[in-house]
């Protein structure tokens, strides 16, 4: 049997063949890999697989990641972009008429950002910075439909708080990893990522999904809320 392509939400698919089923995104940049991740074609188009053990997103959406918000033509702000494993299938997914505004502030990584990523895909614009401090680059970015952070810090959810309150339009989404071990090392997991689900909660979000990341990413969870 051939490979197959079957959309499991807008811009995400599902390569499959036999029993395989695997994560992907369809290649913005076709011929060109970001993280040595596999290129397959099929019916003329490329695909670019996603490794979910090296993806939150991936990881919630192999997970059973009910909602995605993240859709062509969305404008998402991403908070610890790092390198742009993730932002790029995020690229992939908005596509040309969608932008992703990449927050991070260890330098290299956003070096590597620009120098193998961004330089290729007009989607995606670096900024160096700290997302405790929204302030400083709230000038570079506009307002969102989509709040995506991946910061290990231990005031997580606070820091999606003070974004949010920022760029997120009314009805916008945050997609929230929860690392508990950037919390506390000692304490059950489970317990973290319900503290964390309630600040959100009384800072006026409605938390629609809570997904644990196991086996991919251990003692992680990402939450979705939507801004009401």
């Amino acid at each position: 049997m051939g490979l197959t392509a079957k959309e499991h939400s807008p811009g995400v698919y599902f390569i499959g063949g036999g029993e395989q089923r695997l994560l992907a995104t369809r290649n913005l940049t076709p011929g060109r890999k970001v993280y040595g991740e596999e290129l397959i074609v099929i019916e003329n188009i490329e695909y670019r697989l996603w490794n979910p053990s090296r993806s939150k997103l991936g990881a919630a959406i192999a997970k059973g990641l009910k909602h995605n918000p993240i859709v062509p033509g969305s404008k998402v702000l991403y908070l610890g972009v790092a390198s742009g494993t993730t932002c790029s299938h995020v690229s992939d997914i908005i596509g040309n008429l969608g932008h992703v505004w990449g927050v991070d502030f260890a330098p290299r990584p956003i070096r590597d950002l620009i120098d193998h990523v961004a330089r290729y895909r007009m989607n995606i614009s670096p900024i160096f910075g700290d997302a405790r401090q929204p302030r400083e680059y709230s000038l570079q970015v506009p307002m969102v439909e989509v709040l995506f952070a991946d910061v290990a810090q231990p005031d997580q959810a606070e820091i999606v708080v003070k974004n949010a309150n920022i760029f997120l339009k009314k009805g916008g989404y945050a997609m929230f990893s929860i690392k508990s071990r950037s919390i506390d090392v000692g304490r059950d997991p489970v317990e973290i990522f319900s503290e964390q689900v309630k600040v959100l909660v009384a800072r006026g979000f409605s938390v629609e999904e809570l997904i644990e990341l196991d086996p991919f990413e251990k003692d992680h969870a990402l939450a979705l809320a939507s801004l009401v």
